[in-house]
């Protein structure tokens, strides 16, 4: 199984991007996928997670900035992140819930 992160970036605060995980070698539609986040010094933390059938939930310091979204199809999930600020910069994970696979990390750094 590999999920392989992209779409890190530089930005500046309120600025937006969008990270893509695409992941192959497994049954991605049974699987919940979720987005984590790890800053420096801080625990990795949960942001977005989406079910097989498109549920999608998301840490209290990112509703209504951020959009997680998959197509099963393509075995891809995304995070589309709007309004960012300084706080979201991290190193950002995807993750197939329930197995030991991780994405590489993409880095987000978002200046003020």
């Amino acid at each position: 199984v590999q999920l392989q992160a992209s779409g890190g970036g530089l930005v500046q605060a309120g600025g937006s991007l969008r990270l893509s995980c695409a992941a192959s070698g497994t049954t991605f539609n049974i699987y919940v996928m979720d987005w984590y986040r790890q800053a420096p010094g801080k625990q990795r933390e949960l942001v977005a997670a989406i079910s097989s059938s498109g549920s999608t939930n998301y840490a209290d310091s990112v509703k209504g900035r951020f959009t997680i979204s998959r197509d099963n199809a393509k075995n891809t999930m995304w995070l589309q992140m709007s309004g960012l600020k300084p706080e979201d910069t991290a190193v950002y994970y995807c993750h197939q819930r329930g197995t030991s696979f991780w994405g590489q990390g993409t880095q987000v750094t978002v200046s003020s």
